[in-house]
């Protein structure tokens, strides 16, 4: 068995790529996702794509997942218990003592994930250093048992103050739930987080008990439906850092899965750098739901170890991908106010853009584009037919309120605007961490990404956009593409010299072993060791990062320490970070706070980039086509993608099963041997140009 299959369940539609490295057969298809049961839309892809024993030859399915995220943002999870040290019931309530958004006056925080009165308090405490100060009371999770066992409890969480240094505590607990009967998940902070900061810690474990309840039961059906189709190899999902880890793992650690769809993308686009020899590359994932986008540096994936969805902080490593509700589907309409406004609500995958004929009947972005000839009509990917008539039959209505001259001005707008809101998200992970977007290329993917590459590149004054392979699936690329990965963090408050970092390889040493013992311990479905046997030999590659902070700071920037490295070298890694995050360094002391170890499996790749499945051979037609830079329509032609030979000056369209790259006039696209698309900016002419001009004029004044 050597293919891998990779699955990316978006807002509007799952993805499904395979591979087989033997052959070099490659399979894409599309299909709707199902909200309400994602595993629908994923069997429905692997169906369309699966043809003569697919699945039998699969050795990998590796799947991106959004059922975590969507269980979070609809509050739809398990009736959460928690149990926690005394004194902090509230810690969920009293948060950091700050506002997110201090220059809200009605700004108020996120409701808990668990009520005062299911948040139940223990007798006992562990000190930093992992010292018993007072034993366990086991009275009183008798006592919350009983509480628990009334309100219909499905999960409980555990989190007592210290337990990462010390989690005796917190495993007595666990026994004594079981022997008072509860048969629910229960989970224990020290296995989630090993890292200090009691807020942080309570409001993860509480998300990963949250969620269990549905991820488990949703990968296990999936798992058994697929085997039911012959799949005998193994299923991986991604986690919210990047890589992906085993069925067993995801169920035992939902809450690393959090970013699980988003993450995959932006890993692709790394290989993507590292392959054309770009240094620095934007992240342009458009979707139906939303905009997806990070700042890949030397072919890194741009890496956090907090996240945040909701307002509710996740101690897991965390892609730093910032998403914006500015999809395909987005929703245009006018405010009260008579502005023309799109998103962040989105028609999605039912009832879909108006253009679907689906019982959509609200403008969206998809509407406009099809209008304004930058979609082709008719049938696309996903048994989707498209309409010209019902696109603007969508958008006229806007026309009157918003004052603007017509159809074509509001589809402009609405796409223009669109392409304004993906421009912002784009400065928020370049421009307000201290990169400069202009030296760095657009990778637009996604059914939607090549259709703003050159708006972007416009708004951006970016001078190349690459289009890859499989442009309108390369999500699913980036799952087959994923490492096999697993994580483990430790606070640890030392000063950076030479006994702290004895200590520090100490520590580390410990966490690697843990790591391996996880690995050895989570069998595949079939009882097999978890890690791969084909991935590259089974060679383990260990990454070590350290937290680090100027003594007497309170916030900590993480640097990679390498095999060999001494004091010093770390603290110039750390000075170089410090002084682009802040324009300046200190000369005070260093100390670590969190080291972090890494476990990565690289699973074969022979290829960093998949090649597109052959395409059949279809003459370009003529069509309508509007220019942003013309602000007008232009008799311009529709050209497959495969068919591409040699330069190509815009406006054009070029067509694909899975996505339409659009080519503005001043604008110059070729294939490259890669097998991406090539865009190159030139100058502004035109309009462009004298906009571009006023709005310098304007800036300077």
């Amino acid at each position: 068995m050597s293919t891998v299959i990779g699955v990316d369940v978006g807002g509007t539609f799952t993805d499904l790529v395979s591979y087989d490295a033997e052959t070099g057969e490659i399979t894409v298809a599309k299909r709707p996702t199902t909200p309400e049961a994602p595993e629908i839309g994923v069997l429905a892809a692997v169906d369309a794509a699966a043809g003569a024993g697919l699945l039998e030859r699969c050795s990998y399915f590796v799947h991106g997942t959004t059922v975590g995220l969507n269980a979070l943002l609809e509050r739809r999870g398990a009736t959460v218990g928690l149990i926690t040290t005394e004194g902090f019931r509230d810690v969920l309530e009293i948060r950091r003592g700050d506002r997110d958004d201090p220059y809200d006056l009605f700004w108020t925080p996120p409701p808990p994930l668990v009520p005062r009165r299911l948040r139940r308090e223990a007798r006992e405490r562990i000190a930093h250093d992992g010292t018993t100060v007072r034993d366990l009371a086991p009275a009183d999770v008798l006592a919350a048992a009983e509480v628990f066992r009334a309100e219909g409890v499905d999960a409980v969480a555990v989190v007592l103050i210290n337990a990462y240094a010390n989690p005796a505590h917190e495993l007595r607990a666990r026994d004594l739930l079981r022997e008072a009967g509860f048969a629910g998940e229960v989970s224990l902070s020290h296995e989630v987080s090993g890292e200090y900061r009691e807020y942080e810690r309570t409001t993860t474990t509480v998300v990963d008990a949250f969620v269990r309840r549905r991820m488990g039961p949703y990968l296990h059906n999936l798992d058994r439906e697929l085997h039911r189709r012959g799949f005998s190899g193994r299923l991986l999902v991604t986690r919210s850092g990047g890589g992906a880890f085993t069925l067993a793992e995801a169920a035992a650690r939902p809450f690393e899965t959090i970013l699980s769809g988003p993450v995959a993308g932006a890993a692709a686009t790394a290989r993507v750098a590292r392959a054309l020899g770009i240094r620095s590359a934007v992240v342009a994932d458009v979707g139906g739901t939303s905009f997806d986008t990070a700042l890949i540096e030397d072919a890194r994936l741009p890496l956090l170890f907090q996240g945040e969805v909701e307002g509710l902080p996740l101690q897991s490593p965390w892609a730093d991908v910032r998403s914006v509700g500015a999809g395909g589907g987005s929703v245009a309409y006018v405010d009260a106010g008579g502005l023309l406004r799109v998103g962040p609500r989105s028609a999605g995958a039912v009832p879909g853009p108006a253009c679907y004929q689906r019982g959509g009947a609200e403008p969206t972005v998809t509407d406009a584009a099809l209008h304004l000839g930058m979609i082709i009509p008719g049938p696309m990917s996903g048994g989707v037919v498209l309409s010209a008539e019902r696109a603007a039959e969508a958008l006229k209505p806007l026309a009157g309120p918003s004052g603007l001259a017509g159809t074509d001005a509001v589809a402009e707008g609405v796409v223009r605007i669109a392409a304004a809101h993906m421009a912002q998200a784009v400065r928020g992970v370049s421009v307000d961490r201290g990169a400069d977007p202009r030296s760095a290329a657009i990778v637009a993917f996604g059914g939607a990404g090549p259709l703003f590459g050159c708006l972007l590149a416009d708004e951006l004054g970016v001078d190349q956009v690459v289009v890859p392979p499989n442009a309108g699936n390369f999500s699913a690329v980036g799952l087959m593409q994923a490492d096999i990965v697993r994580s483990a963090a430790r606070t640890l408050v030392r000063a950076l010299d030479d006994a702290g970092l004895e200590e520090i390889a100490g520590t580390a040493a410990t966490l690697f072993a843990r790591l391996a013992e996880r690995d050895g311990a989570v069998p595949a479905h079939d009882g097999a060791a978890a890690v791969p046997a084909d991935a590259e030999e089974a060679v383990a590659v260990r990454e070590l990062d350290l937290d680090l902070r100027y003594r007497g700071q309170e916030h900590t920037l993480t640097v990679r320490a390498e095999p060999g490295d001494d004091a010093a070298m770390i603290r110039e890694r750390f000075a170089t970070a410090y002084h682009r995050s802040y324009g300046h360094e200190l000369t005070d002391p260093l100390e670590v706070v969190t080291v972090r170890a890494t476990l990565r499996v690289p699973m074969r790749a022979e290829h960093e980039l998949v090649p597109a499945p052959p395409a059949e051979e279809e003459p370009g037609r003529e069509i309508r086509l509007w220019s942003f830079r013309r602000r007008a329509f232009a008799a311009t032609r529709a050209v497959p993608r495969a068919a591409l030979d040699g330069p190509a000056e815009g406006p054009l369209v070029l067509v694909e099963p899975t996505a339409t790259t659009y080519v503005d006039e001043g604008f110059t696209v070729e294939a490259h041997p890669s097998g991406c698309l090539l865009i190159t900016r030139n100058a502004p002419s035109g309009i462009a140009a004298a906009e571009g001009a006023a709005r310098t004029e304007a800036s300077s004044r």
